[in-house]
This record gives structure tokens, C-alpha cells and sequence, in this order.
């Protein structure tokens, strides 16, 4: 059984973020965004397009910064960290998993994998064995030398998935994983962020406009209109959501 930890690693707390008209003004998407995440979670972001939820996931994932409020990661304030202090952060917590994979085309699946590495000036054997430790978590160790464009959409995201783990983050954080693959590849793709979550302890949140695929986490945050309307365990139906 997975451990509750009372860790918190993420804390939005009165987030608020606008963006600025072309004719002028502004307009608001998030509104008094509160909550948290503690270690060994698996959350679910849920809502319809224009919701907020791709907004508020840019803040977690330290993409943005909101216009008020403060985000803390690991009991850090980042709220007004600068774009390069971000990317660090970026580089050693959280691992990204998107939904096209984001794949160097004429890398070989390796290269891909062993690319977070360099950017943290790892030697090259370390990055290599670290890499390939990875596509053995994933079950592609036979395949290193292919290139994506050689590979499944399932099989792509696994070393997507490989390529986040490869940092050893303790946050993966998932955008529409399952978008660009088929109902049995994504729901393959979803029972393994599962065996992450339960059997190494990653903290997860996953952003997601459907509820079957929030229904594979354990909690759910909906956000509708830029608010949070609800908060808590995964419920029977999408239907007072």
C-alpha cells in the first residue's frame, strides 16, 4: 500500500493570473487558486478548454508566473524567481511529460532520454547508464538506438516517461499524456503512471479534459472558469462537476 506523506511539495495560495488584451485591458483566467500537494499524491487537474487549467499548469511547472498570490515548490517561494532561476528548478524537480512527446526526431531514443542529463553537466557515463536504467523501467532497453519516428505513439510516450524519470524527480508533471494516442495505448500509459505513483512514489499531477482519464488518480482539483469548484476524492460521475 502507498505511504501518505504529510510533506507538502507544491502550495498555490491565492493565485491569480491575467493576461493583457491586444485592444487594451486585461483579462483574468485564474481566480484565488488555493491548494496543495503533498508527497506521493496522484492528482488530477481537470476542466473544459478555456477552464484555466493549462494556465495554472504552467505555474506549477514554473512555464509562468501568476500575477498575484505566491506558488511555493519544496517550501520555496518561486513567485518571483527569474526565468533562469526557474529553469533550474524546472531541471532538478520536475519531470514533464506532454502530450506529443516533445521527441528529438533525429535523435536516437537514448540521446533523447540522456538529454535533461546534460543540461545538469552529468559525464557522459553517468547520463548514458542513468538513461538506460530508464528505458529499462519503461521496458524499451531493446530499443536505444531507434528513433521516435521508428516508434509506436504508446511506445513514444514511454520514453517520454523515461526521459522524465531520468532526473530522478520527485513531481512529474503530465499534460494530456494520453492526447495523441489511442484508448488502449492511453490507458496503458495510465495504469503505469499508476505503478509510479504506487510502487516509487512519484508525486503526480495530470492535466486532463476528461474524466475517465482523471478517474485513473486519486484525487481530483476541477476548475471551472478559472475557479475551483471541486476538491477532493475521485468522484462516481462527472455530472455536478
Amino acid at each position: 500500500m502507498k505511504k501518505k506523506s504529510s510533506e507538502i511539495i507544491i502550495s498555490l495560495q491565492g493565485i491569480n493570473k491575467s493576461f493583457p488584451l491586444e485592444v487594451g485591458g486585461e483579462q483574468q483566467v485564474l481566480f484565488d487558486i488555493n491548494f496543495t500537494v503533498r508527497a506521493g499524491e496522484f492528482v488530477a487537474i481537470m476542466g473544459p478548454s478555456g477552464s484555466g487549467k493549462s494556465t495554472c499548469m504552467n505555474i506549477i511547472g514554473a512555464l509562468d508566473t501568476p500575477t498575484s498570490g505566491v506558488y511555493e515548490l519544496y517550501g520555496q517561494d518561486v513567485t518571483g524567481m527569474t526565468a533562469d532561476e526557474l529553469a533550474i528548478v524546472r531541471n532538478e524537480y520536475i519531470g514533464f511529460v506532454f502530450q506529443q512527446f516533445n521527441l528529438l526526431p533525429k535523435r536516437s531514443v537514448l540521446d533523447n532520454v540522456m538529454l535533461p542529463l546534460m543540461y545538469r553537466g552529468l559525464p557522459m557515463d553517468e547520463r548514458i547508464s542513468r538513461a538506460r536504467e530508464m528505458l529499462r523501467r519503461v521496458g524499451l532497453e531493446k530499443f536505444e538506438t531507434y528513433l521516435p519516428t521508428q516508434l509506436s505513439g504508446g511506445m513514444k510516450q514511454r520514453v517520454a516517461i523515461a526521459r522524465a524519470l531520468a532526473g530522478n524527480p520527485k513531481l512529474i508533471l503530465a499534460d494530456e499524456p494520453t492526447g495523441a494516442l489511442d484508448s488502449k495505448m492511453g490507458n496503458e500509459i495510465l495504469r503505469f503512471f499508476q505503478e509510479l505513483n504506487r510502487d516509487m512514489g512519484i508525486t503526480i499531477v495530470m492535466i486532463t479534459h476528461e474524466f475517465d482519464i482523471a478517474r485513473y488518480a486519486d484525487r481530483l482539483i476541477h476548475i471551472r472558469d478559472g475557479h475551483i469548484n471541486y476538491d477532493g476524492p475521485i468522484p462516481r460521475d462527472d455530472k455536478n462537476l
